[in-house]
């Protein structure tokens, strides 16, 4: 196998490396907020679980998928599906402040196009580890 067989960051041009990396960095820090404050029973994030209706554990279930997510986005071997993972994560959030809080979905609509961006940026090391 070669190293661009392995999917690492020799495929692609280092303006997309650093473009990768500083999205990657900003999303972490911004997922990982959200998730800390989840986990912590902030009475924000409680209350807005309490308006969505599906009991608190999804508030620690969320607040977990988002800190993993955001340790993922740092981890060379799994940035590209934590990026992925975050993305559907991100996608439902939107869907969820526009259906069920009737709040903007700019936020996690913004995030989520970070998100993609990442995925995009890193795809490479995706199909590397899908192929035989």
């Amino acid at each position: 196998m070669t190293r661009q067989d392995l999917g690492d960051e020799t495929t692609m041009t280092r303006a997309a490396m650093i473009a990768a990396w500083v999205l990657q960095l900003l999303l972490g820090l911004a997922i990982a907020g959200g998730g800390v404050l989840k986990l912590s029973g902030d009475p924000a994030m409680v209350e807005m679980f309490d308006d969505i209706g599906a009991g608190q554990w999804l508030r620690l279930v969320i607040g977990l998928l988002e800190v993993a997510g955001a340790v993922g986005l740092i981890v060379p071997r799994v940035r590209a599906l934590a990026a992925f993972c975050l993305l559907v994560l991100l996608l439902g959030a939107t869907v969820t402040n526009a259906t069920v809080l009737d709040t903007s979905p700019l936020v996690s609509l913004v995030l989520a196009v970070v998100a993609l961006a990442i995925a995009l940026l890193r795809r490479h090391e995706l199909l590397a580890k899908t192929s035989p």
